[in-house]
């Protein structure tokens, strides 16, 4: 919402993807206070909201989804950001929402971030078909691993040109900021996931049929991403991956985008979009060897859904983005539960929230039931008795 924040993008690099009549700005954000973002500038900015989604919507050949993609910790991303999502399915009912969400850490410099997080997770489990969770912690170790190759490793390791899209020349700019690389990341692993609607390929995926073969369960609709390769963007000394690789490393623990650890978790479904020169052949071998390491649901063992896209990103001869839906993400919403519950219990900092109007102390007890439900649901998965969950409804 700053006008100095959206001042930096339309004077930067990738200043030509941004409308300036598309932006709605305030004098300031929302002072890291959810109600501030979802009840005060939500309900001050309603109707200009709808109307630009409305005529951008208006220009699309094909609506598929609406992407969203906010931070968790602050108060417009999680507080403006889930009143936008909500006020999507208000609107659009029958479009798709795909929410790419950035959690903070447990260093984060935003006290009241668990409180931010958790009333945003309540919006999020109610009104997104899908969340691709993100963790800044997760971001922040690959990164560092890529300095680490690239200034400290092999001799002459460099950057790679023409990989990165930090710039907005599809190259490295020298005064990146600081968090460029990070968000790097995540940028590719956007555009991985809507290649086939940008693309080519002899099996493509449209992007509604994400939710449709990955959520079983309406409330369970959280990804867990991985990417591939990662860390070549860093080093030109490192030679291409091999395909067979490629597939083992999108399932190990280095390449999640969250801290978690998929392999030691359910998994519920798998979709695997892979890009570049790339059998069908290849895709089916790969699944058949990884089966066995992969504990898949009793009752959905063929659990995948695939695509082929015949453009490769930028410098690669080929990519594999895989999206899972694992219970692996309990750990990280129970972390996130634990830093809410250390606030909430002395009542700390509440006063900021519930000086907004339209918030209601109620608001805190029911995120908090929230996640514990959701955390609760994910963990009954893993009990022999899953048949018979009483608590999981099907998605219709």
């Amino acid at each position: 919402m700053e006008e100095g924040v959206l001042g930096e993008i339309l004077q930067g690099p990738l200043r030509s993807l941004f409308s300036s009549t598309q932006l709605i700005s305030d004098v300031s954000g929302s002072g890291n206070n959810w109600a501030v973002g979802h009840h005060t500038y939500g309900m001050t900015y309603r109707e200009q909201i709808v109307d630009e989604v409305r005529k951008a919507a208006e220009h699309c050949d094909c609506l598929q989804c609406f992407f969203l993609i906010h931070s968790m910790g602050g108060g417009t991303g999680s507080g403006l950001g889930t009143f936008v999502l909500k006020l999507l399915e208000e609107e659009f009912p029958e479009v798709y929402r795909i929410v790419t969400s950035v959690y903070p850490t447990t260093e984060d410099d935003v006290i009241t971030s668990p409180y931010n997080s958790i009333l945003a997770m309540k919006e999020l489990t109610e009104h997104a078909d899908c969340v691709l969770p993100v963790d800044n912690q997760s971001l922040v170790e690959i990164v560092g691993k890529i300095n680490h190759m690239s200034g400290m490793g092999k001799p002459g390791c460099v950057i790679k040109k023409d990989t990165t899209i930090i710039s907005g020349h599809g190259g490295a700019v020298k005064n990146e900021k600081p968090f460029d690389a990070m968000n790097n990341i995540v940028a590719n692993l956007l555009l991985n996931i809507t290649s086939s609607s940008r693309f080519e390929g002899s099996l493509n995926m449209d992007l509604n049929e994400i939710a449709m073969n990955l959520v079983p369960f309406p409330r369970l609709h959280y990804l867990v991403s991985s990417l591939t390769p990662l860390y070549a963007l860093a080093d030109v000394s490192v030679p291409p991956r091999r395909l067979d690789q490629m597939f083992s490393d999108a399932f190990s623990k280095e390449h999640q985008l969250i801290r978690a650890d998929p392999k030691h978790n359910l998994y519920l479904a798998c979709a695997l979009m892979l890009r570049g020169n790339v059998q069908v052949s290849d895709l089916r071998r790969n699944i058949e060897r990884l089966k066995p390491s992969l504990p898949f649901a009793a009752w959905n063992q063929e659990g995948w859904k695939t695509s082929l896209c015949s453009v490769p990103p930028v410098g690669h001869t080929h990519s594999l983005l895989a999206l899972a839906n694992n219970t692996c993400v309990r750990s990280t919403f129970s972390e996130l539960r634990e830093r809410f519950v250390k606030l909430y219990r002395r009542k700390a900092h509440l006063h900021h929230y519930l000086s907004v109007g339209g918030m209601e102390l109620a608001g805190f007890s029911e995120a908090f039931s929230s996640i514990s439900n959701l955390i609760e649901d994910y963990s009954h998965l893993e009990s022999p008795q899953m048949p018979n969950a009483p608590r999981l409804t099907i998605a219709t």
